[in-house]
């Protein structure tokens, strides 16, 4: 049988090359590096930012800090050249209907300039106008149509006036109103005299006025026609002195925009709308103080000048948007309002843009964890990239917000490519749930947790931190320093060949060693500020750590380091609080009497046992079944339990440690404490690979340094796991010294010969464990208990 492996002190941790760490410390290209591996995420990205077939937007997928954004901003810079400066758009006003303004789509850089000769044409209208209804050649045609209604009118009293002087009657006009008085003694009488004239002589001037009065009405009837002519003759001449004046400011911009159909179909429509505002507005007989001319300039911009949404520089290539709160508002845009005399009121040039417009034509990088929590936004990115066009909407309405007025903007071709960075599980979660997110984002961009450790990587590694030691203001870093940062993001990723992808870590402990290296006024990062960085972590957040160390110490946790016991075994946890994570050792115990109740899992019981412990415990009657129980039925009753245990517990790298206990309880072989035990079992007796290793290891040699090594102690682990050890110095001087000591194991037998002393005992050719060993007592002893069992039942 194989016998369970001692590891040497070479074992226990990597060993990089310190050569190649050298040489990319004095080699100015390793600052060109701004990357470190990713390779199958680095060509799903260049094939789908390189793809422009409908519906290849990128998912990317991976942890934060693992440097998605970085990987896909330097990736995109690279494309950004490549793609023309797209579009510009404004929205201007549909005159016919002001709900639902007109999209212009203009050519890079032409928006400003739109926008600046509107602005010149509104200077120029109100340089002209009211000027151009002063000049002289304006009034005289006003005047001559005054004239003319006046002349009509004249005729028509003075026709009147002549027939009531026939009658001895005269006509007086005054202040508008036509009177009539009899002519007695060749003058007109006063009231008073015509109080005294007879009845009969008053009754025939009372008819005698009647008549001339219907005779007035008869002669002035076609008085409201001649009014409304001379007012028509008078707004005429005010929209030709509108149309004489702004045709040659109009004419000019035609020509300017003469290759530009959509600006000159907006100047066209502009034109009518234009003479009615200046006859409405700057057609004034009345000068206007300078407060008035503010407000005429409010309302022309108000209505002709473009609302500019996105505008670009002609060399500046395919915009590139990080939305950092992508909300329905900040991604499609939103419609400001404003209160007038109590009522809402929004025009377009209330229209605001969102990310989408200002990606339009490029890139857009959104968070996918962010986007999915916004309401509404799923769902109407998704028919924007379906359909193509960008509709700028009001989910709010749909919810209950009402306002008076509203607008329906028209929409905008959408072609722009969007690139999600999202955790895995929501990338799953959509796959499983969203039929159409298959087909909108096809590229998926796997990023790994972990990174080959090679000469490249190395390389890039180290460039990686020159740079930001640099941006720090610092001259240089140490050789053994970097040698020390590539050992600490090795141990991040717990493997002795992979190097951990989350850089910013790297970038963390870099700056807590900046600090302490400023308070000693050094311009060079030495190891002993990483390591000084390190331990005042340590000290920050290990208040947790250190407190359930000072209770093994004293006593309150039963854990023992010497001697042995049976059906009792040191098992290793990992505990993970906040961003500290720590190791400790935890008593597994067991009992076994005869009974048919099974192995019984304490931990579950009480449901403080999670799903993946439980498991690993079941395992264990698979284990026995398989292991001694071919010719007799498998019963016992056995109990196991952690003790001292008072929250939940999840994973299995504790069965192992459990069948040990078990086993040794049920043969009543002790086994050592001065050994403690990881790792997890399948039911053939093999031992798989586990988590934390370093963390279990460290914490088990911390509290027998404080009780004293005597040499025997250690720690048994998977043999799988010997590539994931990056154990720290303390305990490798431990191992080089010979007072403490890793042994790996591959099977269940081993770790029992470790633990017990004892051979655990192979089958031989008549199928029979050797006398004596480990298996043997395991197979009797249950062999005996099922024989009690089964016999009480005969009875």
């Amino acid at each position: 049988m194989l016998q369970p492996t001692s590891l040497s002190v070479e074992q226990l941790t990597a060993i990089p090359s310190r050569r190649l760490i050298n040489q990319a410390l004095r080699d100015d290209n390793a600052l060109l590096a701004t990357f470190i591996g990713q390779q199958r995420a680095r060509e799903a990205l260049s094939f789908g930012l390189g793809i422009q077939a409908k519906g290849y937007n990128l998912y990317v997928m991976g942890e934060h800090a693992t440097g998605r954004f970085t990987l896909v901003q330097e990736y995109i810079a690279k494309s950004v050249d490549k793609v023309p400066t797209p579009d510009e758009w404004c929205y201007i006003n549909n005159f016919e209907e002001e709900r639902e303004p007109f999209v212009l789509r203009l050519k890079p850089g032409e928006s400003k300039l739109l926008h600046k000769d509107m602005e010149g044409l509104i200077d120029e209208l109100l340089d002209t106008f009211p000027a151009a209804y002063d000049n002289p050649g304006y009034q005289r045609k006003k005047a001559a149509i005054a004239r003319e209604f006046d002349q009509r009118y004249d005729r028509a009293i003075d026709k009147v006036e002549q027939y009531a002087q026939s009658k001895n009657v005269a006509l007086f006009e005054e202040n508008g109103t036509i009177s009539f008085s009899p002519i007695v003694d060749d003058k007109p009488i006063t009231d008073a005299d015509f109080t005294k004239l007879d009845d009969q002589q008053r009754q025939h001037y009372y008819q005698l006025i009647d008549k001339l009065e219907d005779y007035l009405s008869e002669a002035l009837l076609e008085l409201p026609k001649w009014k409304r002519q001379s007012s028509e003759q008078l707004r005429k001449l005010k929209r030709d002195t509108a149309e004489q004046g702004i045709k040659p400011l109009l004419k000019d911009l035609e020509h300017k925009y003469a290759n530009e159909l959509a600006i000159l179909k907006f100047l066209r429509q502009l034109k009518s709308h234009l003479v009615d505002t200046i006859v409405e507005l700057l057609a004034g007989d009345i000068k206007d103080d300078k407060q008035d001319e503010y407000d005429k300039r409010d309302v022309l911009e108000e209505q002709y000048l473009p609302n500019i949404l996105v505008s670009h520089h002609l060399n500046d290539g395919a915009p590139v948007v990080y939305e950092p709160n992508p909300t329905h508002q900040s991604l499609f845009g939103k419609i400001e309002y404003t209160n007038v005399q109590g009522s809402m009121y929004t025009s377009y040039r209330m229209i605001r843009s969102g990310a989408l417009h200002k990606a339009n034509g490029g890139y857009l990088l959104l968070d996918a964890d962010k986007m999915i929590d916004q309401p509404f936004v799923w769902d109407s990115l998704k028919l924007a990239l379906k359909f193509g066009q960008l509709k700028m909407e009001l989910p709010q309405l749909d919810v209950g917000m009402v306002n008076s007025m509203t607008l329906n903007p028209q929409q905008i071709p959408l072609n722009v490519k969007v690139v999600l960075l999202g955790s895995r599980d929501l990338y799953y979660l959509l796959q499983d749930y969203d039929e159409e997110f298959d087909e909108l984002f096809r590229v998926l961009v796997d990023f790994d947790h972990e990174i080959p450790l090679n000469k490249r990587t190395l390389y890039d590694f180290v460039g990686r931190v020159r740079n930001h030691v640099i941006s720090l203001g610092l001259n240089s870093i140490s050789d053994s320093a970097m040698y020390r940062l590539v050992e600490y993001s090795l141990r991040l990723a717990e493997h002795q060949q992979n190097l951990s992808a989350r850089f910013s870590d790297v970038i963390e402990l870099i700056n807590e060693a900046h600090y302490f290296c400023s308070l000693e006024n050094s311009s060079e990062i030495q190891t002993s500020h990483i390591e000084t960085a390190l331990k005042a972590k340590i000290e920050r957040t290990g208040r947790v750590s250190q407190a359930l160390l000072e209770d093994i110490k004293q006593g309150q946790i039963l854990i023992a380091t010497e001697g042995t016991a049976i059906g009792q075994v040191n098992g290793l946890t990992v505990l993970e609080i906040g961003d500290s994570v720590f190791g400790t050792p935890a008593r597994i115990t067991s009992t076994v009497y005869a009974g048919a109740n099974g192995v019984v899992d304490i931990e579950r019981e009480v449901e403080l046992g999670q799903p993946i412990h439980s498991k690993g415990v079941m395992l264990l009657t698979g284990y026995l079944g398989n292991k001694y129980a071919q010719y007799f039925p498998l019963t016992l009753s056995a109990n196991i339990a952690l003790e001292q245990s008072y929250g939940h517990i999840d994973g299995d790298s504790a069965s192992l440690g459990e069948l040990v206990a078990l086993i040794s309880a049920l043969t009543e072989v002790p086994a050592r404490q001065d050994l403690a035990i990881t790792g997890s079992i399948n039911q053939y007796g093999e031992v798989q690979t586990i988590g934390g290793v370093n963390e279990k290891i460290e914490g088990f040699f911390k509290l027998c340094q404080h009780r004293g090594l005597n040499g025997t102690q250690g720690v048994i682990i998977p043999h799988s796991n010997h590539i994931n050890l990056m154990l720290n110095s303390e305990v490798i001087e431990a191992v080089r010294s010979g007072v403490f000591h890793i042994y790996t194991v591959a099977t269940v037998d081993q770790a029992l010969s470790l633990l017990t002393g004892k051979e655990a005992g192979e089958l031989n050719s008549r199928g029979r464990y050797p006398k004596g060993t480990m298996n043997y007592l395991a197979v009797n002893r249950l062999y005996n208990i099922a024989s009690i069992v089964n016999g009480a039942d005969g009875d």
